[in-house]
């Protein structure tokens, strides 16, 4: 990355007289040239004529005053070092009769990037926690203002019912969910591939609802003194529930803090139409497929994290429109490889008694056995690291369900982990983010809270609450609803 610098002021600069070499009297102005755009300050108005032989290592800057005087500043082109360094090129500037000298100096800036992710518990004591910490979010529960004191007693007792099956899941994948040991290696290989590029950066990893919580991230980011943040949510395509409980989060601390509410932040909201992850996504199901006896025949069956229907048709929620787009742009990338297998998708993980988007996958699953469907490749299109939904839901659940539907030959699409390609895409796209880092503030429309009301402890309430949960959940079709789905 090219950038100019130039500065004149009292403290850099020393004013000579051509005439007369009279170091006594001073003028002070400055300009900045970050690539091709120039900015220029001076105390006198008039009209800027810019000069630009980046291309000859070279620049010249003209000013007109008002009173007629002239202003000339030129100096060499110098290459912009590592990021994080914004370096001042020695130049002269001519101002009348004048001449400025003008010294190098290094202004720091310090890169910070904050992936997001969802967390998950590490050990089956963390498993009835972490579902609280779930449920009690208002972008996963969605309850009218009227009910939404009873969101905290409702967290309480669908995590308490929910626990002892998630548990068994979690014991299944070893106690335990790989998500944060993951998360954390997928920052180590960005800072990497950042350091690749010549930006120098702290990755910070801040997960929703287990640790390290994202207000654990932001501190630690407060402490380090970062000037400028990238926020990457690792959700390929945007959702309330996802990217945006998070974005929610992240205003409100940014809004109280004095600090933060300042600091230039760019939010990647969505990435999944990115030519790196759709290659990559690409790599991995065409790996897959030469598994197969005869890879021509093997449906390629994409499933992907459902959200609930109300989030689509009333709340604007873009997650199906770009899950759907996503699914269109792996496919013809696939088929520009000579790649022509016939595709579906499917969304799985619904919870709760209300309509989740549709198709569900353990219902295709069944009509593809009944169809005939012999073979079938199973890609987590949303998930980019592995966790309980693709170790236990896909490779446990789903595929015991394909093969007792009549499906013979399974196979699974390995999430994108630290797959080089995927995580030097990340990179880019940070890279990209950079120079439009602005204060959180202007992202409001990222995530509505317009709605949400913020929670305070009151035993009272807790306990009303609690006893009104109770009621509305022994009703019989509530109750079965319940017990079927949670």
């Amino acid at each position: 990355m090219d950038a100019i610098a130039f500065s004149a002021a009292h403290s850099n600069m020393k004013l000579l007289d051509s005439n007369t070499l009279n170091p006594d009297r001073t003028v002070s102005t400055s300009f900045s040239v970050p690539k091709s755009l120039v900015s220029f300050s001076c105390k006198s108005s008039g009209k800027l004529q810019v000069r630009d032989k980046s291309r000859t290592q070279g620049l010249v800057v003209s000013c007109s005053s008002s009173n007629g005087q002239g202003l000339q500043l030129s100096g060499p082109v110098e290459k912009r070092g590592r990021l994080g360094q914004a370096f001042c090129s020695v130049g002269t500037v001519s101002y009348g009769e004048f001449a400025l000298e003008s010294h190098s100096q290094a202004v720091e800036e310090k890169v910070g990037v904050l992936l997001l992710n969802l967390g998950g518990p590490e050990t089956l004591d963390d498993v009835q926690p972490f579902l609280y910490n779930l449920f009690a979010d208002p972008d996963i529960i969605r309850l009218p203002r009227l009910f939404r004191f009873l969101q905290e007693p409702l967290a309480k007792l669908i995590s308490t019912f929910r626990a002892p099956k998630s548990k068994e899941g979690y014991a299944s994948i070893g106690g335990g969910s790989p998500l944060r040991k993951i998360t954390d290696e997928q920052a180590q290989a960005l800072k990497m591939a950042l350091e690749e590029k010549n930006i120098s950066a702290n990755v910070y990893v801040g997960m929703r609802y287990w640790y390290p919580f994202t207000e654990e991230a932001i501190q630690q980011i407060k402490r380090d003194g970062i000037t400028k943040l990238v926020v990457l949510p690792l959700y390929p395509q945007y959702s309330i529930s996802t990217t945006g409980s998070s974005i929610r989060v992240l205003q409100k601390i940014f809004r109280e803090d004095a600090y933060l509410s300042t600091l230039p932040v760019s939010i990647i909201k969505s990435w999944y139409q990115r030519e790196g992850y759709i290659k990559s996504m690409a790599d991995l199901i065409q790996t897959e497929l030469k598994n197969f006896v005869n890879p021509q025949e093997v449906m390629i069956f994409f499933s992907a994290h459902g959200v609930p229907v109300s989030y689509v048709e009333n709340a604007g929620d873009p997650y199906k429109d770009e899950m759907e787009e996503c699914i269109y742009l792996i496919m013809q990338e696939l088929k520009a490889r000579g790649v022509g297998n016939e595709h579906t998708l499917a969304y799985q993980s619904r919870v709760g008694p209300v309509q989740w988007l549709k198709p569900y996958t353990d219902e295709v699953l069944v009509e593809l056995g009944q169809k005939g469907i012999k073979s079938l490749l199973a890609v987590p299109v949303s998930f980019v690291s592995e966790h309980i939904e693709t170790l236990e839901e896909i490779d446990m659940e789903y595929k015991h369900l394909a093969l007792e539907s009549g499906i013979e030959n399974w196979g699974r699409v390995p999430a994108l982990n630290c797959k080089s390609s995927f995580i030097m895409d990340l990179a880019d796209a940070v890279v990209e983010a950079l120079p439009s880092a602005t204060a959180l503030s202007p992202y409001a429309s990222f995530a509505d809270t317009s709605d949400h009301g913020s929670f305070r402890f009151d035993p009272i309430r807790l306990l009303f609450g609690s006893i009104l949960a109770f009621i509305l959940l022994l009703s019989p079709k509530a109750f079965l609803a319940f017990r079927n789905n949670f």
